[in-house]
């Protein structure tokens, strides 16, 4: 059922679908960078790696961005999904360990790549590092503190998460969705966008009531698509952190209506979505075109991430060969 009403979503989504030219070189070139980064990959997890296809997902997300952008996009991506891998599996989360890593990031992102700690090392330090290098060189001190507290914003709710799971209290609906918020990694992605087409917004515009709330609703519109394609995982292994999940708990119903629940929620923000961005204000002739070229960005987070994931191994129930 799950995969039906995705394909339902994708079909009424509005925002044309669109792919970086290079997003399949891309993907070879990386998994040649991670073999030089040391990260232990055998034959099965390469395989894993290749069919998810991360640099189509970025491709998505950036079609814009030069290949040298695309790498460094595509690697960022790798290390945030790495990092999800290590802590959303099955068995008791540990917060802990995602505590040393938030603080070892964020010295790094904040300090440069000199800082160590000892809860961050290895191949994914390493990743890291390479991933921020021209970023940290290229983009203004206003944008590198913007995504360094995304960051932490981010590492913040999966340790949250983490502590309600490894207590066994599953969310409900409100806070699940304000949780979600910072565990999907999208309020990272989105001041990526910037770096893609090289049009830094200065804070003032970024920060804009008109753009924050299309921010939020970008995020809750992949969020819940990504909750109903990853149901049947995140059912052995979430404690309840899935939007589906919490809607059948709180409203008593089986989890195939709150799949339906769910996706009419979906549609109905996207509308609003559509009916917002139409409504942003002018900010000048100076700056219109960087703001267009932002809205384009969190329309194609939420496309791109509907099309990436019918079509990524990494959720195999609606995986297209």
């Amino acid at each position: 059922m799950a995969e039906a009403v995705l394909r339902s979503l994708r079909a009424d989504c509005p925002i044309p679908p669109r792919l970086s030219p290079y997003a399949d070189p891309v993907q070879d070139w990386l998994l040649d960078q991670l073999d030089r980064l040391g990260l232990p990959l055998d034959a099965a997890a390469r395989r894993r790696l290749s069919r998810a296809g991360f640099a189509r997902y970025a491709g998505r997300l950036y079609p814009d961005a030069e290949e040298p952008d695309l790498r460094v996009l595509t690697a960022l991506f790798t290390w945030f999904f790495l990092v999800d891998d290590a802590f959303d599996g099955p068995g008791r989360p540990d917060p802990g360990g995602i505590r040393g890593l938030r603080d070892g990031t964020l010295a790094l992102l904040r300090e440069g790549p000199r800082s160590r700690h000892p809860g961050f090392s290895g191949p994914l330090r390493r990743l890291l590092v390479q991933a921020w290098r021209e970023p940290r060189q290229r983009m203004p001190a206003r944008w590198r503190l913007r995504f360094a507290d995304a960051v932490a914003d981010h590492l913040d709710g999966v340790w949250r998460e983490a502590v309600a799971r490894a207590a066994g209290r599953p969310p409900g609906v409100a806070e699940y969705v304000e949780l979600r918020r910072t565990t999907s990694a999208a309020y990272v992605s989105f001041p990526l966008i910037e770096f893609a087409t090289r049009r830094p917004l200065p804070d003032p515009v970024y920060f804009h009531p008109a753009l924050r709330r299309l921010a939020g609703l970008a995020n809750d519109l992949l969020s819940w698509f990504n909750d109903i394609a990853s149901l049947d995982r995140d059912r052995a292994t979430a404690g309840g952190h899935n939007l589906v999940l919490a809607v059948a708990a709180e409203r008593g119903v089986p989890v195939d209506t709150a799949v339906e629940l769910v996706a009419a929620r979906w549609r109905a923000e996207m509308a609003r979505f559509t009916a917002l961005r139409a409504a942003v204000p002018s900010f000048g002739p100076a700056l219109d075109e960087s703001v267009t070229a932002h809205l384009d960005g969190l329309a194609n987070a939420v496309r791109g991430t509907v099309d990436w994931t019918l079509e990524s191994a990494r959720y195999p129930a609606t995986a297209t060969p």
